[in-house]
């Protein structure tokens, strides 16, 4: 399988598309006007404490305040007491120290014995804006490396999960212990696996350095402001994606082509002889069919190759997923056929959440089934099927009505909600009013008036398409309320009125 990495950058903006086998999997978009903020490392200060939420609104120098929740920001016990009993009664230290729960369900402390209004603290973006909601903020600051990711506020070695060899985990594990300084954590990216015990040594010191950078700017700081921004997206594509499963890396602007080269031959120089740029005539995405596969993705309907279709839909926190068995009628055995279309939706699904970046809670409307040994095996399937998924997933077992409860974490806006804006017409509900709905409004109303106003003529100004309508369907109609009211009704086309919008226009 061949895996590649595609980089379209221009001033105005940078697109990035992880295509595996021919076909594009992930989509990364970054404009300036839009940067992403995860990563960044602000110095905030608190503006409301919420004990019943168990949470606080920082203020980081955005339009929103950030959202931050108490397990990330709590300190352990025997510290609390110390620290508050060298206090005066008036509150904590100015600066929270950060340790992460390990439980999300019953928080150990409270968030109004932690943070006071007014108090400064050290946060980083975990989850960008997305609709409504302000940034998700922790305390329990991380620095992602090549191979590493820094924890500076806790003791603590962790492993990837997908480094599943247990001799390997165990001997990477001792050689971090054994290299890193005591009282700080690191976690072990899965590139990591093929790591030298020098290229761990230098992302540790890199990464040290880079946090010493980060404290000394917090004294001259103003409150609230950034501290550290993280890398630009074409940087963190290739700290990020770019593993040893990737085949090569192609570029598009020289300029961004030299700077990515530099940050390559510091950190990564094994990686430079599999990123080249793209000369070509046509542009990089058109060649490789890109631009077409990014429309198709934002659309709510995908076909399967059997005529069957999924339909989806996505609200701010939840994703509903419909299955259809379509043109497909199958052979001969009505279960085989629902069987097979639902296992072919199954994948087609899991493709479509990591390359629309679907995240939250999602609902999946599976076609019925009365056997069981299907159930399971779509189940089994299905998991298996998302497996691909960097993104942390939980499934709940198909009930009996074929549905499946899954959640998806997610840390910036899906696709839609990058590349969308809700539709002027209908005010994002996806729907109008129907033509005849509209041309029965203006009878009502022309019924209702027409008894309190002079004059012998009415004139209706409505969009074209609603003019057709009166004009031609509803004739009949028409002329029955000219005989009920006595007044003649003009109908005169107005192309910029919006097609749910009308005036009626009494002779006086």
């Amino acid at each position: 399988m061949t895996t590649e990495i595609l980089i379209n950058s221009r001033r105005y903006e940078v697109r990035i598309a992880l295509v595996e086998n021919g076909n594009l999997t992930e989509f990364h978009l970054q404009r300036p006007t839009e940067k992403g903020l995860m990563g960044n490392i602000y110095l905030g200060r608190v503006v409301r404490v919420l004990p019943g939420m168990q949470a606080a609104f920082v203020d980081i120098g955005l339009e929103r305040t950030g959202f931050l929740y108490v397990d990330d920001v709590f300190i352990p016990q025997s510290e609390l007491e110390q620290r508050t009993a060298e206090l005066e009664p008036s509150g904590l230290p100015d600066v929270a120290e950060p340790v992460r729960s390990e439980r999300r369900d019953s928080p150990t402390h409270n968030i109004e014995d932690l943070l006071k209004e007014g108090q400064e603290v050290i946060v980083q973006v975990s989850k960008d804006p997305i609709g409504t909601k302000g940034a998700r903020l922790t305390c329990q600051i991380t620095l992602p490396g090549r191979n590493l990711v820094f924890i500076p506020q806790t003791d603590h070695i962790g492993i990837s999960r997908k480094i599943e060899d247990e001799p390997t985990r165990t001997a990477m594990r001792e050689l971090i212990e054994d290299l890193r300084p005591k009282s700080v954590g690191f976690i072990a990216r899965t590139v990591a696996e093929r790591a030298s015990r020098e290229d761990l040594e230098a992302d540790m010191e890199f990464l040290m350095l880079l946090w010493e950078e980060i404290q000394d700017q917090r004294p001259k700081a103003t409150v609230p402001g950034l501290l550290y921004e993280d890398l630009d997206i074409t940087l963190r594509s290739v700290r990020d994606l770019f593993t040893s499963d990737v085949d090569y890396l192609i570029i598009d602007n020289e300029k961004s082509y030299e700077k990515l080269m530099q940050f390559v031959n510091t950190f990564t120089p094994q990686l430079k002889s599999k990123i080249s740029l793209y000369r070509g005539d046509l542009p990089l995405f058109e060649a490789y069919g890109i631009d077409a596969e990014i429309s198709k993705a934002l659309e709510k309907k995908v076909w399967l190759r059997s005529g069957g279709y999924i339909i989806i839909e996505n609200t701010e926190a939840l994703a509903v997923i419909d299955v259809n068995t379509g043109r497909f009628v199958g052979k001969d055995d009505l279960h085989e056929t629902i069987f097979k279309t639902n296992m072919e939706a199954a994948k087609e699904i899991a493709y479509q959440l990591r390359l629309r970046n679907i995240g939250g809670i999602i609902i999946i409307d599976f076609i019925d089934m009365e056997g069981e040994h299907h159930r399971d095996e779509l189940f089994n399937f299905f998991r298996e099927a998302v497996k691909k998924d960097k993104s942390r997933i939980n499934i709940l077992k198909l009930s009996e009505f074929g549905l499946v409860q899954m959640t998806r974490k997610r840390h910036s806006e899906n696709l839609n909600q990058m590349m969308c804006e809700p539709c002027h017409y209908c005010g994002g509900e996806g729907v109008l009013k129907s033509r005849r709905t509209i041309c029965y409004e203006i009878f009502r109303k022309i019924s209702r008036t027409s008894g309190h106003t002079g004059g012998s003529t009415v004139t209706v100004r409505v969009h074209p398409r609603i003019a057709d309508m009166l004009l031609k369907e509803e004739e009949p109609t028409v002329n029955q309320l000219e005989a009920d009211t006595g007044k003649r009704l003009i109908i005169a086309p107005a192309k910029e009125l919006h097609i749910e919008k009308y005036e009626i226009i009494w002779q006086r």
